[in-house]
């Protein structure tokens, strides 16, 4: 079943559109300033960035209330940002620094913020499906009126997790709606030679008896009232939905991929930042609806960076973890001294 007839209009305010495209320029910003370290050794472990793909995480952040929740994929730096986490704080975890999200130690892999209720990043694909039908159960068992939103990559629905949280979501009636960010090639692999039903993902979702959809990222306003709307069945029917988005990244699956030119071609990528760069074309929607102009735009966007600029100082100043902390913050038990936690009963009872 799709879902795409009788869609409710969902105006969005001048200064709320104004906002968008300042939230994703930030995010460009920050990742454009990682890349730079990372590339010159300052980061060990994985940077996966979402360049190209920001209406993402700050559309679905933009429909998101007090109770919902929101958890994703290991490319996650966008979400995270948008939840509100501070640059300072995920650049120094980049860095493998004290002062970082997790404290240093987790890197690209441990961004959460139970405060703005985003769930983190999971580095094996697909394994936060089925941890997003847990916290829509959680939601459901207290009689919350909230909906969870669920992210993953392309390549993830062919785990076997998410074809189980489908299953789940649909038997329990869960208040989730999982969000495919189909940005064509999974880690190295097109979707074409990766996926039996290469030409609508979300059909998937009808296996289940489940709702659907597709939409583009690019088209801000469609794709948002699209997800308001999953988010209303969701919530107010328990109807679990599965939102196919249609996105592009410039970079490689990672930014150490020596491969992102040999699975695509390079005039591929050079056609999506000249025509149809997401920044880029919300920006010319805001002058061309009067909104601001692109001198308003040029200065939000040195702003951003000299944001970015100073997270990345941070991080260079701030500590490593030390040696003695690396037993801290495995056990919750261990680190608040419970009977539990000082007798090495850590889940059972005699």
């Amino acid at each position: 079943m799709s879902v795409v007839t009788d869609l409710p209009e969902h105006s969005l305010a001048d200064a709320e559109k104004l906002r968008l495209w300042t939230e994703m320029t930030r995010i460009r910003c920050f990742e454009m300033e990682a890349i730079k370290y990372y590339q010159g050794g300052c980061m060990g472990g994985w940077l996966n960035v979402q360049i190209g793909q920001e209406p993402l995480a700050v559309v679905i952040r933009s429909v998101m209330g007090p109770l919902d929740h929101s958890i994703s994929s290991y490319r996650c730096l966008g979400h995270a940002l948008a939840s509100g986490m501070s640059m300072r704080s995920c650049m120094a975890e980049l860095f493998g620094k004290q002062d970082g999200a997790s404290k240093g130690k987790g890197g690209m892999h441990s961004f959460q913020s139970p405060e703005t209720r985003f769930w983190g990043g999971y580095g094996f694909v697909g394994t936060q499906t089925p941890l997003a039908c847990g916290l829509a159960f959680g939601l459901k068992h207290r009689g919350e009126a909230g909906v969870v939103f669920g992210c993953l990559g392309d390549g993830a629905v062919n785990q076997g997790a998410f074809h189980e949280a489908l299953n789940l979501a649909a038997l329990f009636h869960l208040p989730v709606v999982f969000i495919i960010e189909n940005n064509r090639y999974a880690m190295g692999t097109s979707v074409a030679r990766s996926s039996a039903m290469k030409d609508c993902l979300a059909r998937r979702a009808e296996g289940y008896g489940m709702d659907w959809d597709t939409v583009e990222a690019n088209d801000i306003p469609v794709f948002r009232s699209k997800l308001l709307a999953a988010q209303r069945r969701a919530r107010d029917e328990c109807r679990p939905c599965l939102l196919e988005v249609f996105t592009y990244r410039y970079e490689g699956q990672n930014v150490a991929d020596a491969n992102k030119f040999k699975y695509r071609a390079k005039a591929e990528v050079l056609d999506q930042q000249l025509n149809h760069d997401p920044i880029q074309l919300w920006g010319q929607v805001l002058i061309d609806e009067s909104i601001t102009n692109a001198d308003e735009l040029q200065s939000i966007r040195a702003q951003a960076m000299a944001e970015a600029k100073d997270a990345s100082a941070f991080a260079r100043e701030s500590p490593y973890p030390t040696s003695e902390s690396i037993t801290e913050d495995v056990y919750w038990e261990v680190d608040h001294q419970t009977a539990a936690g000082t007798t090495g009963r850590h889940f059972f009872n005699d």
